[in-house]
């Protein structure tokens, strides 16, 4: 038997997806949001994929769950998105200051 600590599992495989309009020219906001999320969670996620869309769509998945949708709650700011995501891919972590 080993006196060594039993190694925490490493996280789950989690992938984010951001569906966003074409026509509406929403790339650059769906690419922010995207790289505000990665540098936030880059130890957590495995993939982070941008999809092009149509009719105004700007949703956020998290492993195929809708975190956000832009029909519904309007275009989210980083924070909020953050904490959603943190709530699937680390709960209990803190974003430091961004939670204030």
């Amino acid at each position: 038997m080993s006196d060594r600590p039993a190694e925490t599992p490493p996280p789950g495989p989690h992938r984010v997806q951001i569906e966003y309009c074409t026509q509406c020219r929403w790339l650059p906001r769906a690419s922010w949001l995207a790289q505000e999320l990665l540098t936030t969670f880059e130890a957590e996620l495995t993939e982070l994929a941008l999809k092009p869309g149509t009719g105004g769509v700007f949703v956020v998945r998290v492993d195929g769950t809708v975190v956000w949708d832009r029909r519904e709650q309007g275009f989210p700011e980083p924070t909020a998105v953050k904490r959603l995501v943190r709530d699937i891919v680390a709960p209990g972590r803190s974003l430091g200051h961004s939670e204030r």
